[in-house]
């Protein structure tokens, strides 16, 4: 087995200028152009979550994929991307302003030798083409742990005696809805909110008393009389702790606390995701849990947990968003946890591929024969000149100030103009409220730390840390590991190759035990792991071992104690394989001359009964490579 070094700059992750076919301004293009060439002649990049076939390069936007020489990969964690607007629609205009973010984001942001990725399995030609042309060219379909690859196609919701009817979802007016909304979040002076009840009935005060207790979860509501009219008046009975703890009693105990669904989106992070989804629930984002996240540019179909929230209520929602679908709902009595999933089957198109047939066979079939370097990909240290790593460094080293000082200082690279002008507040005033109010989104990680250093002081930046939720908080740490997994794993490859050496790590169920001189013969490369440190894992014995030991001490790290002051950021490590092959790997080479057709139905496309698409000839031709993995 051959293995290749990486050399040269490669392109990042990021903002996709050229969205659907649209095209950009030309100076723009020109620019772009000039920079994958570039890319082409000298670099080598990935593919989002799973590496192309062998001898696949990619660089993003217009991510194209160049495959000179060998395979690596990136894996399904995503670091945070831009808060986009809340409401689930497409911002106007985002295309514009991602191309304008293309050149400055190639400028600043890391590169793949900066997170340790160097090496390939192979030295063959490989073949060309653009990866994600258009975001729905990628598709992601989660594996649970008991192998079932989850997909949306069944929208019907449980039925539920204990269940409001759809009246409660219309018989407020949106005036009363603002007002309840307001209440709830503590937006205004008002102590309550009197709602008459102009036909009063019994089955009408019924409804109206669900609707709220439905819709706003830290509410609590009575019936008065008011000068012989009948209203229903909603207050606070629990006061703020309400809004994190949705009502116990209106909950049946015969049922399991947590609604499970499939969360089917497009265009969106998982984060963003449940950011627009709590804020039409009217809910905390940390009541949601899930497995992984999933990539902003793509279709993904995941499982998604929900602390008492009813599949009625969730099922409501495909009515009012546009690029997301939740279905197969049931209750369960416990949430998700990440790292729970088996792995991701992947739907990918490689558009406009060049190359001898022979190529791209080669390519794949490597791909398929011999795997891949299993590296953590560029999406889990960011897009801007502050990675990921860098703030779970601090985090490990007890650095506070330095963790806030991440977040928030002014950096170059590619961000939204309002996170520009929070920076530069932060940077002119220390001020975290002033620096809030450029925020217009304040869901996004900067917005919460600033509101959290607003209720806590600059003298307590743990507790305002904290107000962040914690599946965010810990994918810090989780980038500084997979930055330290990443240069081990080069230097494992650079120092023995591709083949068990003793002293090597493999698995034996969930124990790691070492490769010894005598059974060497008995394992592949494909057996062997390595340790993402903690403080439950144990180390090669040989010449890798003490290099971990160099790069944590280099980082004022102590790898014989990896548990923190704050049991939350303790690492107790895990183990990974350095190469994988991946299952049921098939593909196809289709010509098509539609530029702007799908090559596949989705998973919505299959609910709504469309037809395969039909690939046709004529005189503009483009071939593609359909691969499913």
């Amino acid at each position: 087995m051959e293995m290749t070094e990486v050399t040269g700059v490669s392109l990042k992750r990021g903002s996709v200028a050229v969205e659907d076919n649209d095209r950009v301004a030309p100076a723009e293009e020109a620019k772009r152009q000039k920079i994958l060439d570039h890319c082409l002649t000298k670099s080598q990049s990935e593919l989002e979550h799973v590496s192309p076939p062998s001898g696949v390069n990619v660089p993003e936007p217009p991510e194209a994929v160049s495959a000179r020489e060998g395979t690596k990969n990136s894996d399904v964690q995503l670091e945070e991307e831009e808060e986009e607007e809340e409401d689930g629609l497409s911002e106007e205009g985002e295309e514009e302003e991602e191309a304008e973010s293309f050149a400055d984001m190639m400028k600043h942001g890391l590169t793949e030798l900066d997170v340790g990725i160097t090496k390939f399995v192979s030295s063959h030609q490989g073949f060309s083409g653009i990866l994600k042309e258009r975001y729905s060219d990628f598709v992601v379909h989660e594996i649970g742990k008991d192998g079932r690859i989850s997909h949306l196609d069944d929208l019907s919701v449980p039925v539920d005696e204990e269940d409001p009817t759809e009246d409660v979802f219309t018989v407020l007016t949106a005036e009363e809805k603002q007002r309840l909304e307001e209440l709830q979040l503590f937006k205004n002076k008002e102590t309550s909110v009197a709602i008459e009840v102009i036909e009063d009935t019994k089955e009408k005060r019924t409804i109206i008393h669900q609707a709220i207790k439905s819709l706003f979860p830290g509410l609590e509501t009575k019936t008065e009389d008011r000068e012989g009219k009948k209203y229903i008046v909603a207050y606070h009975a629990a006061g703020k702790k309400a809004l994190a703890n949705p009502r116990k009693h209106s909950w049946p105990k015969s049922r399991g606390s947590y609604c499970h669904f499939v969360l089917y989106k497009e265009n969106k992070d998982t984060m963003d995701a449940i950011n627009v989804l709590s804020k039409y629930l009217r809910v905390k984002p940390n009541i949601f849990s899930y497995m992984g996240t999933k990539d902003k540019r793509a279709i993904t179909v995941q499982e998604i947990a929900v602390l008492k929230i009813t599949a009625q209520r969730l099922a409501h929602l495909n009515k009012c968003l546009m690029n997301f679908k939740l279905g197969n709902f049931s209750y369960q009595k416990n949430p998700l946890k990440l790292g729970e999933l088996q792995g991701n089957h992947f739907t990918v198109v490689l558009r406009n591929i060049t190359g001898t047939d022979e190529q791209v066979q080669q390519a794949m079939n490597s791909l398929k024969e011999i795997g891949f370097i299993n590296y953590y990909g560029m999406q889990r240290f960011g897009t801007t000149a502050v990675p990921t790593y860098q703030v779970g460094r601090a985090i490990l080293q007890n650095s506070w100030t330095e963790v806030m000082d991440l977040i928030l200082k002014p950096r170059s690279g590619a961000e939204k103009g309002y996170l520009v002008k929070c920076r530069e507040e932060w940077a002119k005033t220390k001020d975290p409220a002033a620096a809030l109010r450029k925020l217009p989104v304040k869901r996004c990680v900067e917005g919460q730390l600033l509101r959290g250093l607003s209720k806590y002081g600059m003298k307590n930046i743990v507790s305002a840390f904290g107000i962040i939720p914690r599946n965010n908080r810990l994918m810090y740490i989780h980038s500084y590991q997979s930055y330290v997994w990443n240069n081990m794993v080069s230097k494992r490859i650079e120092e023995y190759g591709l083949r068990p050496v003793p002293g090597d790590l493999v698995l034996k169920g969930a124990t790691a035990t070492y490769v010894d001189e005598e059974d060497v013969n008995n394992y592949s490369i494909h057996d062997v792991v390595m340790p993402l440190p903690g403080f439950d894992v144990i180390y090669p014995k040989h010449k890798i071992s003490e290099a971990y030991r160099e790069m944590l001490t280099a980082d004022n790290l102590d790898i014989d104690n990896m548990r923190h002051k704050i049991r939350d950021y303790s690492l107790s490590g895990a183990y990974r394989k350095i190469i994988i092959r991946p299952q049921n790997v098939s593909w196809e080479v289709v010509a098509y001359d539609d530029p702007k057709i799908p090559l596949f139905n989705t998973d919505v496309d299959n609910l709504e009964g469309k037809p395969p698409p039909v690939f046709a000839s004529g005189k503009f031709t483009q071939p593609s490579a359909l691969c499913q993995l």
